[in-house]
């Protein structure tokens, strides 16, 4: 069985360890913190999960989650990632991160920089327009009429069938916008961020959208 290495446990990486469990994989979870702060997470998940640091969720992940807040990325070990698909979460918030000239300019994406920070890895946009409740509350069966679509992005195609395939195990359609240098159009203050949205609605949504540029 797959193991899903989540590096962050906060409330996007809890829930999707929810979700994956749910859906059978096991999963590997890390904080900032240190694992012995993740006792009562790991007791309610169950048999299938386990609090490790970030280096060792990322060894032991065969695929992993990045769910940290941006100004942390590059934190995230690359050693043990090498080689490996990771789902990147994260949005920039310059009020929290700090200002990143190359995002404010739009020059760069958030996953791009993960990207150059994990070189040896295959990063791909996931779980990033959606917050962390509906995770495990929004999905429905294939051809169900509202059916919710997200987005995904990757400048590896492997990578985003990863997660074109977890999405539709948790009940959601899925849109690949196209290479990391494109997933700013699914991020903060775009039309698809955080909307409740079917495949064409997310298309649409995705075809409004708007490079911002941050006010210093």
């Amino acid at each position: 069985m797959t193991t899903i290495g989540i590096i962050g446990a906060g409330h996007i990486g809890s829930q999707v360890a929810r979700a994956a469990i749910g859906a059978g994989y096991d999963v590997v979870i890390a904080n900032s913190r240190g694992p012995e702060t993740l006792a009562d997470l790991v007791a309610e998940l169950g048999p299938k999960a386990r609090a490790a640091t970030a280096t060792d969720a990322a060894t032991a992940a065969d695929v992993a989650v990045v769910t940290v807040p941006f100004k942390a990325y590059a934190s995230i070990p690359a050693e043990p990632l090498a080689g490996k698909i990771v789902i990147d979460t994260n949005n920039y918030y310059w009020e929290r991160d700090g200002h990143v000239p190359a995002l404010d300019a739009g020059r760069d994406t958030v996953s791009g920089m993960l990207q150059k920070h994990l070189p040896t890895s295959r990063v791909a946009k996931g779980f990033n327009h959606i917050t962390a409740a509906q995770i495990t509350t929004d999905g429905r069966p294939a051809g169900s009429s509202d059916r919710r679509a997200l987005a995904t992005s990757s400048d590896f195609d492997d990578a985003a069938q990863l997660v074109t395939d977890l999405y539709e195990q948790l009940g959601f359609d899925t849109v690949n916008v196209g290479p990391l240098a494109a997933s700013w159009r699914v991020e903060r203050d775009q039309p698809a961020y955080v909307a409740r949205q079917t495949r064409d609605e997310l298309i649409a949504n995705l075809a409004k959208a708007e490079r911002q540029v941050a006010v210093a």
